[in-house]
């Protein structure tokens, strides 16, 4: 298999260093990195990750470095981002329960999902979901994200979240089965104290949600249910979090150990890490 992995991020904003730093650790051990997108629209990152005046509510500090910000600009500039893979062409979408033919659409969904689901897998090794408040919007909630986690996750491959690109974990379930695929496992993401309460930042500055519309360290400690483990580690600098076939990462302060960890499950096997 060649060194590749699939990075889906959110067309209404990612933050910068979330996808920076795991990808420059990915790169330098010799991975390629795809991006793929909803609707295969361009993916710009926040202009907080790459404001070093921005001084982050919950935490009240200035949370983008002069690293961060140069090495985020300097990505932009390179225009990586411009035609992803479209996502809405490559999954199918599940039929309603009302269409007309429901069964005979649904007997197709899953065939067409095969098919789909065995490309990605033979061509990427991992799939990776890029933090931020964009996924949110696009991501957590979205039947075709879910079915790209679920192939990867059926294969026992890697699968790799930072801060709300953890969420669609907790969500990305077998349809009949309709259980967690985190249940019984340790990770990490977005802790309550990280939590703003107005001013969620997307890329499109009128779209304000005020506070997170769900507390994600909430929704993960109910998946993982009693025999996982949420660990906010708050207090600490960073949380990483693997748990394999799981890599899960706090947020941005995380993202270079994030890829270092995440290289070290790809090429070396780990397994265990951060608990």
């Amino acid at each position: 298999m060649s060194k590749k992995v699939l990075a889906i991020l959110s067309e209404y904003g990612y933050w910068g260093i979330e996808l920076v730093g795991p990808l420059e650790k990915l790169e330098a051990a010799g991975y390629t990195v795809d991006f793929m997108t909803k609707n295969g629209k361009k993916a710009e990152a926040l202009p907080p990750s790459y404001d070093t005046t921005y001084v982050d509510p919950p935490l009240g500090m200035c949370v983008t470095t002069p690293e961060a910000k140069e090495k985020v600009e300097n990505f932009e500039s390179q225009k990586r981002l411009e035609n992803p893979l479209n996502m809405s062409e490559m999954i199918p979408e599940r039929p309603y329960f009302s269409s007309p033919n429901f069964l005979r659409e649904f007997e197709k969904y899953y065939a067409d999902l095969k098919k789909a689901q065995e490309k990605l897998t033979s061509e990427y090794e991992s799939v990776f979901l890029v933090g931020g408040s964009g996924p949110i919007i696009d991501m957590v909630n979205n039947q075709r994200v879910h079915d790209i986690i679920l192939a990867f996750y059926n294969k026992d491959m890697p699968v790799a979240g930072i801060c709300y690109g953890v969420a669609p974990l907790a969500f990305a379930r077998d349809f009949n089965e309709r259980k967690s695929i985190i249940r019984g496992k340790h990770v990490t993401g977005h802790c309550i104290e990280y939590d703003y309460h107005d001013g969620t930042g997307f890329l499109h500055t009128d779209l304000n949600m005020g506070p997170p519309p769900y507390v994600l360290e909430y929704v993960l400690s109910d998946a993982v249910g009693p025999e996982g483990q949420y660990h906010g580690n708050f207090g600490k600098e960073t949380s990483v979090i693997v748990d394999y076939p799981f890599i899960t990462a706090r947020s941005l302060q995380c993202s270079f150990e994030f890829g270092e960890q995440y290289v070290n499950m790809l090429d070396n096997g780990l397994k265990r890490y951060g608990w």
